[in-house]
């Protein structure tokens, strides 16, 4: 056999993971304001839920120092990072769908620039987002001094990511909208309320009941929960002192190393996801 007979040896290079990563990112937020329904979807909805539940409970709502709209704050917060994640990470199924998806799993580059550039587009997004809102909640007279802001973007960033990853996890094993929304129904909500977002994460006595004391430790092994308890210290300081004595509130070193840990974890559940193939693959 010739050397012009003898079959090519294909070598195999992968790319730099960095400039995918940056490159599949600017397509998250090209993508994003061209689809200006989602800011809608995303921000409209928390603030209207904001408004209308702030106007209807601040009479009934009993912890001192603090009114229900003040309280509310943190938990529309990171309401506006999970409505922006839920959107961010199902374009996963519609890339499946469209055939992008597929031309990625394919292409010689490293599975991690792939979930990271889902991931940081997506929470890029989401602290957008977030800021217009806490923007406007300062209507309230809430101050925050240039460093206090910049901890609490921070720290709102390593929620937005640990719930962006936690969305890539779900979608990437799915192969239609529905199934995700019913997923986030079943799930990702229930998540959310159980936070202490909504109502206040009771706090344990020996004459609590059963269902109290069961509540209380759902809540308290929920990482969502540390993420509104970190923000909510954060923002207001020493008037968490006055209801933590009727209420359980996580100290801010414990939020900050639960949230940390939850978005080691769950990016590693992400890049794990991502590994495996699906049936809707190979389409």
């Amino acid at each position: 056999m010739t050397d012009s007979q003898q079959p090519a040896i294909v070598q195999s290079t992968t790319v730099a993971g960095w400039p995918v990563l940056w490159m599949l990112t600017w397509r998250e937020i090209i993508r994003f304001f061209r689809q200006r329904n989602r800011v809608v979807g995303a921000v409209g909805q928390p603030i209207l839920f904001w408004l209308l539940f702030g106007a209807g409970m601040n009479t009934m709502f009993q912890l001192p120092g603090q009114s229900f709209s003040e309280y509310y704050i943190p938990g529309t917060l990171v309401l506006i990072l999970l409505f922006t994640a839920i959107f961010a990470t199902i374009s996963i199924i519609e890339d499946r769908n469209e055939g992008f998806l597929q031309s990625v799993l394919v292409a010689p580059i490293p599975r991690w620039s792939m979930i990271g550039g889902k991931v940081v587009g997506g929470t890029i997004i989401a602290v957008l987002q977030s800021i217009v809102f806490l923007l406007f909640s300062l209507t309230l007279g809430i101050r925050l001094s240039i460093v206090d802001a910049a901890v609490l973007l921070t720290f709102i960033t390593l929620t937005g990511i640990g719930l962006t990853c936690l969305g890539v996890t779900i979608a990437w094993r799915l192969e239609s909208t529905q199934g995700f929304h019913a997923i986030m129904n079943l799930l990702l909500m229930p998540m959310w309320l159980l936070s202490g977002a909504f109502f206040p994460v009771p706090a344990p006595t020996a004459t609590s009941g059963f269902v109290q004391a069961g509540l209380h430790w759902l809540m308290r092994m929920n990482p969502v929960t540390y993420g509104v308890a970190g923000i909510r210290r954060l923002m207001f300081g020493e008037k968490i002192d006055l209801i933590a004595s009727e209420v359980w509130i996580p100290q801010l070193a414990t939020c900050w190393l639960v949230t940390i840990v939850f978005c080691v974890l769950i990016y590693l559940g992400a890049w794990r996801a991502a590994g495996r193939r699906i049936a809707g693959d190979l389409r």
